[in-house]
């Protein structure tokens, strides 16, 4: 199994900035990663999407244009810079690996993979 802890959540004002690192561990080889948020009172919702060798990403809408994610596979992590932060961002992120994606076009948990334990990312108006 492959474990993932997240890093660079915070506070910040609407229109400005964040950068979310997440570093893996354990069994990481050619995972695909990516991250996922929890709105206050919402389900799990997906972000970005990221495959082992970095060349093709994913995005929801809410996040295309404003958001890029980007990964280093030598050390194993990938990283999520946020710019023009709404205060609908605000969320629990939570870094994923080992994913995939059903017939459907959703993407789950491999059976190596791994959440980790989200990070706070709160944007005020």
């Amino acid at each position: 199994q492959v474990q993932v802890v997240e890093s660079g959540g915070g506070l910040v004002q609407a229109g400005g900035s964040l950068r979310l690192s997440c570093a893996a561990s354990g069994r990481t080889f050619r995972y695909h990663m990516g991250w996922f948020r929890q709105p206050p009172g919402k389900e799990r919702e997906f972000v970005a999407f990221i495959n082992w060798s970095g060349d093709t990403t994913d995005y929801a809408d809410s996040a295309k244009g404003r958001f890029t994610i980007s990964r280093d596979s030598a050390t194993n992590t990938i990283s999520l810079q946020m710019n023009s932060l709404r205060p609908e961002d605000t969320a629990r992120y939570y870094c994923a690996a080992d994913l995939k994606m059903d017939s459907s076009g959703n993407y789950y948990l491999g059976g190596f993979g791994s959440w980790g334990q989200g990070i706070q990312v709160t944007v005020s108006s």
